[in-house]
């Protein structure tokens, strides 16, 4: 059974990347949804690198938490409810120097006023990059 809010998603419905945001600018793409995941990808390309060449951390925590937050937001009404982070930590398993990098996110928490996400990314050769895990907050709707 699906977790989402609107029960008839599909990835399509996610669409592209709100243009001018962080996601937009590192390049991520949406690549698939299931009743309790989502997957989406990132270019492991000048954008993303640190200085010796390699995957920098925060591009990975910029992933993981866009995956969770996105997912998060999925659960909920939209025209009552807002997520909000509180925390994020990642472990870094091994870095990438090329291709993309698929994270896949799904839920350990999804209370009334919390959500507690699972990051997975892993590289193009499904070899586990980082692990990270999002607390947001669920808010009221100002209105």
């Amino acid at each position: 059974m699906s977790i989402w809010f609107n029960k008839s998603l599909k990835i399509t419905d996610l669409g592209a990347i709100e243009p001018g945001t962080m996601a937009d600018f590192l390049g991520m793409e949406w690549t698939e949804l299931g009743a309790d995941f989502v997957k989406i990808k990132m270019p492991v390309d000048h954008r993303t690198k640190q200085p010796y060449g390699l995957l920098h951390g925060g591009a990975s925590c910029a992933l993981a938490e866009t995956a969770a937050s996105v997912a998060s937001q999925l659960v909920l009404d939209p025209n009552k409810f807002i997520c909000v982070g509180l925390e994020i930590n990642a472990n870094h398993i091994r870095s990438a120097r090329h291709g993309y990098v698929n994270a896949i996110v799904k839920p350990l928490h999804l209370g009334g006023t919390t959500h507690v996400w699972d990051i997975k990314i892993y590289d193009d050769s499904e070899q586990l990059i980082c692990i990270s895990r999002l607390t947001l907050a669920i808010l009221k709707k100002a209105f």
